[in-house]
């Protein structure tokens, strides 16, 4: 399931975000890939530790939290720090899929990259290339969405970056371990849940929303791990 989140920050938002990170010190992002996904990765990335990365990764997970759809799309029950790249001059991410297991900064602890998320943060007509290109159980899908959107997709697709032939691309990009890990079974939840919204919506008195919403919360209880 590939979910498109509109402004999740706004053009002047976007604005002041990017004119922060295009006086960043960055370094070469294949320092944080696996392996394999080293040899096909050409970017740069701000370091996990830059004080500018911390300090917009906060302000992404305080958006997130205040996001209906993201919490929908996801069920989080935990996000990563979130990551800033830029790809210019041919900067390109070929084929890979995202590590299954990362551990978080500053702990003992794990996270299941149940959900990955890019927030394109520069617009499409700023740069030529740099699609987002994901292969999932539900088909191919291309994104190269404006400043400010979100697109939400499952951390076990295989997906990749085209090369940027003009300009720059900048983006965050982070993952999710999910209450539910099953990609179809989320599916099915959040179908369930645009739903249950729908029908409130035009009979908000229903005694099929109480149903309805009875169902989505005892299989979200069946299905969930915490």
């Amino acid at each position: 399931m590939v979910i498109e989140i509109p402004e999740l920050f706004d053009a002047s938002e976007v604005r002041e975000i990017r004119n922060a990170l295009e006086s960043a010190d960055w370094s070469d992002g294949r320092a944080t890939a696996g392996h394999r996904a080293a040899r096909v990765k050409e970017n740069e990335q701000l370091a996990l530790d830059h004080p500018l990365g911390r300090q917009l990764a906060d302000r992404v997970l305080a958006r997130l939290a205040q996001t209906p759809l993201f919490i929908a799309a996801a069920l989080p029950a935990r996000v990563l720090q979130p990551r800033f790249s830029r790809y210019d001059g041919r900067g390109h991410y070929g084929n890979h899929v995202d590590n299954a297991i990362f551990p978080i900064p500053g702990t003992g602890d794990h996270l299941r990259s149940d959900v990955s998320s890019t927030l394109f943060l520069s617009d499409p007509e700023d740069y030529d290339g740099g699609e987002l290109v994901i292969e999932d159980m539900f088909g191919t899908h291309t994104a190269k969405l404006p400043a400010g959107h979100l697109i939400v997709y499952p951390g076990s697709s295989l997906h990749r970056v085209m090369p940027v032939t003009r300009g720059t691309r900048f983006v965050s990009f982070f993952w999710a371990q999910s209450f539910v890990a099953s990609p179809e079974k989320r599916r099915l939840m959040f179908e369930l849940d645009g739903a249950i919204q729908s029908v409130a919506a035009d009979h908000p008195d229903h005694a099929s929303v109480d149903t309805l919403t009875q169902v989505y919360h005892n299989l979200l209880r069946q299905w969930s791990a915490t």
